[in-house]
């Protein structure tokens, strides 16, 4: 018994289903046909850019802001985390005394 082997999507591919779909200027089954995909694939592709259009828009300096607020989220985290080991050690040899 042969396998059928999946067909693989380009992103510009599955951008161009999903535009097509968003514009509803046909039916999800005619786009589906059109482009020999299950129509159950072109509504998850409209879904995903639907989502993803905000991504598109968002200003780059805030991303940069919120990734300078996670570097420094993170050195406090690792910071407390050192703190803790050291007391940790501190009173496990005041156990063994």
């Amino acid at each position: 018994m042969s396998k059928k082997s999946r067909r693989v999507f380009s992103g510009t591919e599955k951008a161009r289903v999903a535009l097509a779909a968003l514009r509803e200027a046909q039916t999800v089954n005619e786009i589906a046909a059109e482009h020999k995909v299950h129509p159950t694939q072109v509504r998850q592709w409209k879904k995903q850019l639907v989502e993803g259009l905000p991504d598109v828009f968002e200003d780059g300096r805030s991303r940069a802001s919120a990734s300078e607020e996670n570097e420094r989220r993170e050195q406090t985290l690792y910071e407390q985390i050192g703190r803790l080991k050291m007391e940790v050690e501190f009173l496990r040899k005041q156990v063994r005394l």
